[in-house]
């Protein structure tokens, strides 16, 4: 009976440890199906619109938007990590202040694609386990076109092609900086904010977005 407990043990321990890659290294070259938060929204409730499209299908103007409004510095990150940000949430945490987000794009590719929602320790551990492992094994620009095709922009709206014919009646491609923009300021709250119908404040940081766009400059290189 111990000897079959250990058998399972070390399958268990050796799907734990190639499992994730062997998936990753698959999802380099091939579309991801489905992702958890589509399954758990499905079973809220919501549908499942999305379309996948290659990088090159989408304008510009949106990952550029992104990395202006989500991830400053992802463009020079090493292993998917932004370590001044996390420097800073450790500082804070010793000073007894909340600390501000440090998550990656690669870091929400890695959650999105694998985990579930929420802010659970468990789930954090293994984000951080996983993320080195995506920014080892596909290049910045594979990160930005699972990014740009996975993430939710509204109830049920999964991807760039889906939300842009859902909010602006347009193919991803054609999408204008300023609609690009909108889109990025809802990625923190995409089933309250809407890309479609913007409130002042997504209004308001849409503006800013585009100016930080045009300052970023060779930060965003990799997007080219």
């Amino acid at each position: 009976m111990g000897g079959r407990w250990r058998g399972w043990l070390r399958r268990a321990a050796l799907l734990l440890l190639l499992g994730p890659p062997l998936l990753i290294l698959l999802f380099r070259f091939v579309p991801p199906p489905v992702t958890p938060l589509m399954l758990l929204r499905g079973a809220q409730g919501h549908g499942l619109s999305k379309d996948w499209v290659a990088y090159d299908r989408i304008a510009p103007a949106l990952p550029q938007a992104i990395i202006a409004s989500e991830d400053n510095t992802f463009c020079r990150q090493a292993l998917g990590f932004d370590f001044p940000a996390l420097r800073g949430q450790i500082e804070a945490a010793l000073a007894g202040e909340r600390p501000r987000g440090a998550s990656t794009l690669t870091m929400q590719v890695a959650k999105n694609l694998f985990l579930w929602p929420g802010r659970d320790p468990l789930r954090k551990v293994l984000e951080a386990w996983l993320t080195p492992q995506v920014a080892l094994l596909w290049p910045k620009r594979r990160v930005l076109e699972v990014y740009l095709n996975i993430v939710e922009f509204g109830p049920g709206i999964y991807g760039a092609e889906a939300a842009s014919r859902a909010f602006f009646q347009r193919p991803a491609a054609r999408l204008s900086a300023t609609e690009a923009a909108r889109l990025a300021v809802v990625l923190p709250n995409p089933r309250e904010w809407s890309a479609g119908d913007p409130g002042p404040f997504v209004r308001e940081r849409a503006a800013l977005i585009r100016r930080r766009v045009g300052q970023l400059g060779p930060l965003l290189d990799c997007t080219e």
